[in-house]
């Protein structure tokens, strides 16, 4: 008789109960088996986001990310990480037409990839959509406030919530993705107290996860690019908890000037003959 082996990856019922029990929801963003493998100690989920447009693609905005260059950078964070919860963004024109096309795409998603769930950017106008996926076994979370993939009707990257009927609509949205069934939702560019009364809220039962948000919500995501000091420029929510682009240059420059000196590759670096 075979016997079912299973790899216990954090699930989004644990993070529930990471809530209950006080403790804060820790996620960063990884496109790659090597950096996924050390987030994967410390974060209780990560996010393959389609940032990687603008991250590892030098694009301008999310909007030309594909599904498969999502599928192809979360297969290689799956076999980088064994015990995070991996989520893996729907990309622009992936599931807007209808909740079926967000059903094939997702399914498609969590097929090749084995990712434990998907997010999708919208909230009230989603909201069906999110329930029609949750009743089909897909694990869904939201995405409210400063969308990415809306940034050209949203006139650029703007923050939500400076005026009454924003913060009327934002409370609307989180309210709907949570009766629709998402266990979580990022909230990403959302004035403070907004984002505070959002994630207090009772009606709000759906986790909060908070970039460019408050510090009450339910957990924190940052692009890694960004916290380690990788990117030219990072948005005021980010703290830098490195400069590594001042070390890769270093690094680089020493290697060039190597190169042109004839100092490497050095006699240890090469192979002798067999003797």
């Amino acid at each position: 008789m075979s016997q079912l082996v299973q790899s216990r990856r954090v699930r989004p019922a644990d993070l529930d109960r990471h809530k209950a029990e006080g403790r804060k929801i820790i996620a960063l963003t990884a496109y790659h088996a090597h950096t996924a493998g050390i987030l994967d100690a410390y974060c209780d989920f990560i996010l393959v986001g389609d940032s990687l447009g603008m991250v590892m693609h030098g694009m301008e905005s999310t909007l030309p990310v594909t599904v498969d260059m999502m599928i192809v950078q979360a297969q290689a964070v799956m076999r980088g990480t064994s015990r995070a919860l991996i989520v893996v963004d729907l990309p622009f024109g992936s599931y807007e037409a209808s909740k079926e096309q967000a059903f094939h795409t997702a399914a498609r998603v969590i097929k090749e990839t084995g990712a434990g769930a998907i997010k999708m950017e919208g909230g009230a106008k989603f909201a069906e959509t999110v329930s029609f996926l949750v009743d089909r076994g897909v694990p869904v979370m939201g995405h409210i406030g400063l969308t990415p993939q809306s940034v050209n009707t949203m006139g650029g990257f703007k923050v939500q919530g400076h005026t009454p009927e924003s913060q009327e609509s934002l409370m609307d949205d989180a309210v709907a993705i949570s009766r629709a069934g998402a266990f979580a939702m990022v909230m990403e560019g959302i004035v403070e107290p907004v984002a505070r009364t959002i994630a207090a809220s009772p009606e709000v039962t759906a986790l909060t996860i908070g970039i460019g948000a408050s510090a009450q919500c339910d957990g924190q995501i940052l692009v890694l690019e960004d916290m380690l000091g990788l990117s030219d420029r990072a948005p005021k929510f980010v703290k830098s908890y490195g400069a590594l682009r001042g070390h890769i240059e270093d690094a680089v420059k020493g290697y060039a000037e190597d190169v042109r000196g004839g100092r490497f590759p050095a006699i240890e670096h090469t192979y002798p003959p067999r003797s």
